[in-house]
């Protein structure tokens, strides 16, 4: 009786050992359809009345009804998303949000609506997409898709477009997509190393790339939230939009 005894013990303190050693087992990542990041922004560039009508232009486009359907309609039925505005620096308004339901999206948008409007700062596209990219790495999630959507009404403050497109392609090699939305570009003519370019051209010199990836232009302000809205169905159900050519403006 006691050798069982004793057998029965280290059986049971040998079983212990095992599970704590090794502990228990990672937490499987959440499997959605895209990942996506709305980075937005809220540069000094865009004054407090356009920072007003593009946030009020997000919350409509969020609550589409083709915006709902084009979120649960993949595969899987449910997204990730999550609100992050930058200028020089980057702040996430509403953390990775598991989109399944409208109610999700709704919630998502009210969310949104309470948070306080931001200051302006310097605007760097290449803070965002390094910032972006972040967000992605390190969020437990794990999309079909991973797209990072970044609006923007002119250049990188550095003014060198070769950083933007190292932050780009350091996107691009971990399987990122980055799309684009161009506001006002009629007012933006960009110059870098003496070629001229307007801003949809410097989007996609710089700033857009990866499978399918496009630039969508926000020609008025009464545009924002239907261009928008069409651009989120785009990018969501992975379909390709109608891609101008991003030809430099000759002097």
């Amino acid at each position: 009786m006691i050798r069982w005894f004793f057998r029965l013990s280290a059986a049971i303190f040998g079983a212990a050992f095992i599970f704590f050693q090794s502990g228990p087992a990672p937490a499987q990542a959440i499997a959605v359809d895209v990942e996506l990041v709305l980075a937005v922004d809220v540069s000094a560039s865009i004054d407090r009345s356009e920072i007003d009508l593009q946030r009020a232009g997000y919350l409509t486009a969020l609550t589409q009804p083709e915006v709902m359907d084009a979120m649960l309609s993949g595969p899987l039925g449910r997204i990730a998303l999550t609100f992050v505005e930058w200028s020089v620096e980057q702040r996430t308004i509403v953390g990775w949000t598991i989109i399944e339901t409208p109610d999700d999206l709704r919630v998502f948008a009210a969310t949104l609506a309470a948070q306080p409007l931001p200051p302006g700062g310097l605007t760097s596209i290449r803070g965002a997409l390094e910032y972006s990219v972040a967000q992605i790495e390190t969020n437990g999630i794990e999309g079909t898709r991973r797209v990072i959507d970044i609006s923007a009404d002119g250049r990188d403050w550095e003014g060198d477009g070769a950083l933007v497109a190292a932050a780009r392609q350091s996107a691009l090699d971990r399987g990122i997509i980055v799309n684009g939305l161009a506001i006002r570009p009629q007012l933006e003519q960009v110059e870098v190393e003496g070629v001229k370019y307007d801003l949809n051209g410097y989007f996609h010199a710089f700033v857009v790339g990866g499978p399918g990836s496009f630039t969508m232009v926000v020609e008025a302000p009464a545009d924002f939230s239907e261009t928008l809205a069409k651009k989120l169905v785009l990018e969501i159900a992975g379909l390709p939009a109608a891609r101008p050519r991003a030809l430099p403006v000759r002097r």
